[in-house]
Parts: C-alpha cells; structure tokens; sequence
C-alpha cells in the first residue's frame, strides 16, 4: 500500500494524458454517487456510468488539452499569467464544460429535448461555478505541477461534480437547490429519530 504514490507518480510521468484522464474520471463519478447517497436514493449505477461515460469521454480530455493549451499559452506562474489563465479558463473553458455537460447528460439519458437542461439551468450554474472553480484554479495555475493540473483539477471536481449531478437530476443549477435538498434531508432525519 506504500507504494502507490511512487507508482501513481511513475505513471503520471510517463503517461500523463490517460493517467490524468482516468483520476478525473474515478473522482468525477464518485462525486455522483455521492451525490445519489446524499440525497437517500437507491444506488443508480446506470446514472453514473453515463456521467462516467461523459466525463472520461470529453470533459477529462478537454480538461487536459484545455489546461496544456493555458500552459503554453501562458507559461509560469507569475500572478500576471495566473489570472490571466483563470480569467481565460472561466470565459472560455468553463462555458463549454457546463454545455457539454447538460447536453451530453440529455442524450446519454435519451431526453427528447437534448437542450432543455442547458437552457434552463446554464446561468445559474455557470454563475455557481464562479464561486468555486476561480479559487480552485488560483491554487491549480500557481502551485500544482503542470502534469498533475487535471488529476488536480478532477479532485476538485469530486465536490463540483456532487453538486452538477445534483443539479442536472433535480436542481435548477444553484447552490441554494443543492443546500436546501441537503438541509431538508438532515431536517426529516433529526424529525424522524426517535427520542431517549
């Protein structure tokens, strides 16, 4: 078991782009299961394949173009280049990961409407986002090597993708949505204990 870093580390260097793509994926998925436990409902393994399909699919790989891309772009880590990167990451990469993630799911699900989820709850999610994914990224351009950045940036999504999940089953995209479900949930179970 102590081995795994130095191996995981091995692997990183000598094939970054599928040992990042499949870190970001394991962790992506589980924040839907997650997501699923939170919320009390059976295990839904169909609905977690196809966010795994997704995420390993398009999002981990454009994440890890997309972060490469940055670098070269922009390389090092001077506060210039950072929020250079992170005013860039959230213009541009973060519109099209939360398209893609709303459509891909409508048709992974074989929705009639494939936009319909896009259309209502884009906004609220996109704005949602900045209030996590530019801190992430702050800590991602300044202080993550650069061939760790995905596997990194999949970390974080663990708790995005808890909340995305969420939002694309049953939230309309606001972290309010999300806390609300959360404190109804802990409200009823407090409700339903019986007393000492």
């Amino acid at each position: 078991m102590a081995g795994w870093w130095p191996a995981l580390s091995r692997a990183a260097r000598r094939h970054p782009w599928p040992t990042n793509v499949l870190l970001y994926g394991s962790l992506v998925s589980a924040g839907d299961a997650l997501q699923q436990r939170l919320q009390g409902s059976e295990a839904d393994w169909r609905q977690t394949r196809r966010v795994a399909t997704l995420v390993v699919t398009f999002h981990a790989n454009f994440n890890y173009v997309w972060l490469g891309l940055l670098e070269r772009a922009l390389p090092g880590r001077a506060p210039r280049a950072v929020l250079t990167k992170l005013l860039c990451d959230q213009v541009v990469g973060a519109p099209i990961a939360v398209s893609a993630f709303y459509v891909g799911m409508s048709i992974l699900q074989g929705k009639d409407d494939t936009f319909l989820d896009l259309k209502q709850k884009f906004w609220n999610t996109y704005m949602s986002g900045l209030m996590y994914w530019p801190f992430v990224q702050v800590t991602n351009f300044s202080l993550v090597p650069v061939q760790w950045r995905t596997a990194y940036t999949g970390v974080c999504g663990f708790l995005w993708a808890t909340f995305i999940c969420y939002s694309q089953q049953s939230g309309d995209g606001t972290f309010k949505s999300a806390f609300t479900i959360l404190y109804t949930k802990g409200t009823s179970a407090i409700e339903g204990s019986p007393e000492k």
